[in-house]
């Protein structure tokens, strides 16, 4: 593009390659250096570096429409320099390049000279694959890092792009994780400010390296499928003299009324947003990285500072042109930004770190929205971790915390993020925000990723917290990598890998991120134990996800289903493979057709204490119990048919029928009675109707036989007269009941062999599952107390375990056999 186009797009604020004519450029032919500044208001401006021994007369740079120019043959790679500004004020200072591609490292501050042109990029197939879709329908886990503190060499030296980049990639594919999040590499002064407090906006920080390292960075990582996302800080910058403010005599880069120019909790300097010049550098500026470093999404930090007015200054502050207090000019920069960078760079995202309830902050600038891809929950973030921070015991009382983010889920496309400002500052790595003894930690924290993976939102975890890093975290030194010696902490973060590779895999867990359409509750009211559960959708796909909150195990705990069909197990995080107790679970279990909690099917569970369970379902249509009840109507259509003409043949023959039944009958009183023809029809129907219900318990089935064999007994009270017939019958009756009992409907099978000898635990359970609707807890049998035993603390178990139904919303109608009641104290004594 011609300067002068590009200038007209500057200053109109709709330039997004400002870079191109702005800053340090080489060049055709080596043939040295071009320098263009923007300070318009300056009264003179030159150039000062290595090349020319630092002297401000020595090279005078030219002013045309705003910007000074000059070119150089002298200056070569690797010089520092900077421009030396007489400012409108009569101010003489030092000032950085705002555009410079490279810089000097810290304590020094001056800009470099430097091309970032030439590398050879290999990353074309990525950035192809990138394009296609739609990024809120992919699975995305991010794992956000501080790259000075990651790993270092030898426990100490200094991180850079490429030994991180060489360490990086293997690590974050193998824990599948989708995105790598980089706290700011634009340049900055001050280790302690983590990269917030820019100073090279254009720059990538040469602390870890040259802006070719980087590029090999990214480079490394799309080999290895791993998107890049930085964190770019657009709200405030600091006020180092040698950066932005005051920059030409004047407030060029900030704004010029006291009450719009500085934060006052953070002592730094505002931009202004107004400014069509400052419009174009910032979008450029966010455009640039995405340009020249392929980089795959910026996370937009303190976007609410950006927004309010009056944020951080209470009723202090200066109002919008409407007595408002939303700031007009950072929105429409926003949008702009969001709108250069996603239709620029395809498969690309923006994500907005925004901690209010602002609207539309997702929606496209088109329906009135800011125009980013997603934004962080924070809601979310803070509600999980203070529940988590709750004694069990009491968690029942804060339930709604584990709710209320599905109350406006979809109001924007979220990223559930626990980032790097909860493990600071004393509150804590994530681990000690657990509640409980030392593995009860290691459970909760497990059972709250879970959680986390399960609910709607794509996902973001701050380094470390993958293997429960017991220390806060600290920039000056690498992560606590030793902890992977212990058996707990790689526990945990082979949990993670399997909970990053669980979601890419399963299209539920992900497709359906943004409607209702893709979730449903199960279970969300069960306080008293609780435990929740929910079901993610994508068309036929779907996933069952059941989270306990409590260290009190369940032996048959229910969840309502809205259809028939199976359940596999994917997903236990209290397999021992992730230091958890291997408690036995089912690896499959079926639905049961009866109505419960609101819906017309249930399944029943065992629980591990603090622990989160994974299932796929799969529906199934109830072919066998359709075959069952044609086959039975076909027989009692047949029996319907049959009985006219017994009927007529029983009318002619009746007096002979009868004498010959009752000397029968009396013959064979002491012999194996023989069951009437019509009874042994009624019998198998019975059997038929008892694999209809597909259910240990049906009432239909438990009253059918006793009405059929009060009408028998009828019948042949009728025609059996004789004195000798009525002893047979008589004899005859306690035969019959005891053949007759294995084929009784009513009675589960498990319980038809009661001289089988079994474990109390088993035939406790056994009995539960035999019952309709349980209703004591789960914990009073020998099973559970077995399962519970090495977690659950005295007073957990003492005070919820007596009253916790084992069901959800279930209203009691009867009892479950559960063990005595001494197994229940026995573990309170023992704990």
């Amino acid at each position: 593009m011609k300067k002068d186009d590009l200038l007209n797009l500057f200053y109109k604020g709709d330039a997004t390659k400002a870079y191109e004519l702005f800053g340090c450029h080489e060049l055709p032919k080596k043939a040295g250096f071009r320098f263009a500044l923007f300070a318009p208001n300056a009264k003179d401006v030159s150039i000062v570096g290595d090349f020319n021994e630092w002297d401000p007369e020595a090279d005078k740079m030219t002013y045309y429409r705003g910007i000074w120019e000059i070119e150089l043959k002298e200056a070569k790679a690797g010089d520092n320099y900077k421009y030396f500004v007489v400012g409108a004020d009569d101010s003489k200072v030092m000032k950085s390049d705002p555009y410079a591609f490279h810089s000097e490292t810290r304590p020094g501050n001056a800009s470099k000279v430097w091309s970032i042109e030439g590398f050879e990029w290999k990353d074309a197939k990525y950035l192809k694959d990138r394009a296609k879709g739609d990024p809120i329908k992919k699975p995305t886990s991010i794992y956000e890092l501080h790259l000075g503190s990651w790993r270092t060499k030898d426990g100490h030296e200094n991180a850079s792009f490429v030994t991180v980049a060489d360490e990086l990639a293997p690590y974050i594919k193998e824990m599948g994780y989708t995105h790598v999040e980089l706290m700011p590499v634009s340049e900055f002064p001050f280790d302690g400010s983590w990269g917030y407090q820019v100073t090279g906006f254009f720059g990538i920080t040469s602390r870890y390296g040259t802006p070719q390292d980087f590029m090999y960075f990214v480079e490394k990582l799309h080999d290895a499928g791993i998107g890049i996302i930085i964190d770019w800080v657009p709200a405030h910058f600091p006020r180092d003299t040698h950066g932005l403010p005051h920059f030409d005599g004047t407030y060029l880069y900030e704004h010029p009324h006291p009450l719009r120019r500085e934060h006052p909790q953070w002592g730094t300097l505002i931009f202004n947003y107004e400014r069509p010049e400052v419009q174009s550098f910032l979008v450029s500026s966010a455009n640039f990285y995405f340009d020249k470093y392929h980089i795959d999404g910026i996370r937009v930090d303190a976007v609410s500072s950006m927004l309010y007015l009056d944020y951080g200054r209470q009723h202090n502050y200066l109002p919008n042109k409407d007595g408002g207090n939303i700031n007009y000019a950072a929105e429409e920069t926003l949008k702009k930004i969001n709108t250069a960078v996603l239709t620029e760079h395809k498969g690309a995202i923006t994500v907005a770190e925004e901690s209010t309830a602002f609207p539309l902050v997702t929606k496209p600038p088109f329906d009135g929205g800011l125009g980013f891809t997603y934004k962080w929950n924070m809601g979310f973030m803070h509600d999980t971790l203070d529940y988590m921070r709750t004694d069990p015991l009491f968690r029942s009382g804060n339930h709604d915390r584990m709710t209320f983010s599905m109350y406006y889920a979809y109001s924007e496309n979220y990223i559930l993020a626990y980032s790097h400002d909860e493990v600071v500052h004393g509150k804590g790595s994530m681990i000690n925000k657990m509640h409980g003894e030392y593995d009860q930690k290691f459970a909760s924290l497990k059972t709250l990723y879970g959680f986390m993976y399960g609910h709607p939102g794509k996902k973001l975890m701050f380094m470390g917290d993958e293997f429960a890093q017991f220390n806060e975290w600290d920039f000056s030194k690498e992560l606590d990598w030793f902890l992977l010696d212990y058996d707990t902490h790689k526990g945990i973060q082979d949990y993670v890998k399997t909970l990053n590779k669980t979601y890419a895999k399963y299209p539920a867990l992900y497709e359906v991120d943004d409607s209702w359409d893709g979730f449903r509750w199960l279970n969300v009211d069960d306080r008293a134990n609780s435990v929740f559960a929910f079901q993610r959708m994508s068309g036929d796909k779907q996933i069952v996800v059941i989270c306990n909150f409590t260290p009190v195990a369940h032996a048959d705990y229910k969840i309502a289903l809205p259809e028939n069909g199976k359940l596999s197990l994917i997903l236990n995080s209290d397999d021992k493979e992730f230091g958890g107790e291997g408690s036995s679970i089912k690896k499959t279990t079926s639905t049961v057709k009866k109505a419960f909690n609101g819906m017309d099917y249930y399944a029943s569970f065992k629980l591990a204490p603090l622990s989160v369970q994974y299932y796929v379902f799969k529906p199934e249509a109830e072919k066998p119990a359709k075959a069952t009840a044609t086959k039975a109507t076909a027989e009692k259509k047949a029996a319907t048919t049959k009985a006219p003409a017994e009927k007529k043949a029983a009318t002619t023959t009746k007096a002979k029928a009868t004498a010959t039944k009752a000397t029968a009958e009396t013959k064979s009183a002491d012999k194996k009675p023989a069951t009437p023809k019509v009874e042994t029809k009624t019998a198998a129907k019975k059997a038929v109707a008892t694999k209809v219900t597909d259910t240990a318990i049906d009432v239909k089935a438990a009253t059918a036989k006793p009405a059929a064999t009060k009408k028998a007994a009828t019948a042949k009270s009728a025609t059996a007269k004789p004195a000798a017939a009525k002893k047979a019958a008589a004899t005859k009756a306690p035969a019959e009941k005891k053949t007759a009992a294995p084929k009784k409907p009513a009675t589960p099978k498990v319980e038809a062999k009661p001289a089988t000898p079994k474990p109390a635990a088993t035939t406790a359970t056994t009995a539960a599952k035999a019952t309709p609707i349980p209703t004591a807890s789960a914990i009073t049998t020998a099973e559970a107390v077995k399962t519970e035993a090495p977690k659950v603390e005295a007073k957990p178990v003492a005070t919820v375990a007596p009253t916790a139904p084992a069901t959800s919303n279930a209203t009691a109608t009867s009892k479950p056999a559960t063990t005595k009641k001494p197994a229940a104290k026995k573990t309170t004594d023992k704990k």
